[in-house]
């Protein structure tokens, strides 16, 4: 392990069927706790985090949207769900002593601050975690692309996609056991074989920002902290991988 940090800046997408852990519905305490552990141990490196989670532990906005619900309204429910998730994050942080201000899209002030760029960095720059709930604030956006643009905004130094999985895969590992997984790859050939590793709006807005990705599984205690410091796990999305 390297002495110093490889990364000081970096942006933790979480999705909210992470935080679900096998239950696939609702927030398992010791999940939330767990990755609370990780996000402590990295801000107390001096690495400067900021946080997105999903909401589709709590809402699914496409299933709704399948049974007739509006998508504009269907979109707006989950921007409210990542904010339950990213409270209850904001909890867990603090209990274990670490700084932690939540940030949202859609303006609730009696819960949290509105998104504003130089706040967020400021409260980097002071050593707290910045959680960024509530999307993009609009609808036809998902979280991986939220993360893709704060991590743009606040000119992080690479992406982290903390998933239920080891990383990016030709084909799904859960039902093809013969799967190859990639140590790395471009980003274009993400967009070019169609591979799940997040929206092709997210995946192209962290190349045309030269922000690379890196998809791990969070589930493994200390493994934000091991891709903090550049060891080899997970699968890394750059220009040539």
């Amino acid at each position: 392990m390297e002495d110093a940090p490889r990364y000081k800046r970096i942006v933790l997408k979480i999705s909210g069927e992470a935080l679900a852990g096998e239950k696939g519905f609702g927030i398992e305490p010791e999940i939330v706790d767990s990755i609370a552990a990780q996000v402590t141990e990295v801000n107390r490196l001096g690495v400067h985090v900021g946080v997105v989670v999903g909401g589709g532990n709590i809402w699914r906005g496409a299933e709704a949207e399948a049974r007739g619900m509006d998508r504009a309204t269907a979109d707006y429910m989950g921007m409210l769900a990542t904010v339950i998730n990213a409270l209850a994050l904001q909890d867990a942080l603090e209990q274990r002593g670490c700084q932690c201000r939540v940030q949202t899209a859609i303006e609730m002030r009696e819960v949290a601050e509105p998104f504003i760029r130089r706040r967020a960095l400021r409260h980097m720059e002071k050593g707290r975690v910045v959680i960024f709930a509530a999307g993009t604030g609009n609808p036809y956006f998902s979280t991986d692309t939220t993360a893709a643009l704060r991590a743009a905004e606040i000119e992080a130094d690479a992406m982290l996609k903390a998933t239920r999985e080891e990383g990016v895969f030709d084909d799904d590992p859960r039902t093809n056991p013969n799967a190859r997984k990639f140590d790395a790859i471009a980003y274009l050939d993400v967009l070019r074989l169609g591979l799940k590793v997040m929206d092709t709006t997210a995946t192209s807005l962290c190349m045309d920002n030269h922000i690379p990705i890196i998809v791990f599984d969070v589930g493994r205690a200390g493994n934000i902290l091991k891709v903090v410091m550049g060891e080899p796990i997970g699968t890394r999305v750059g220009v040539h991988g």
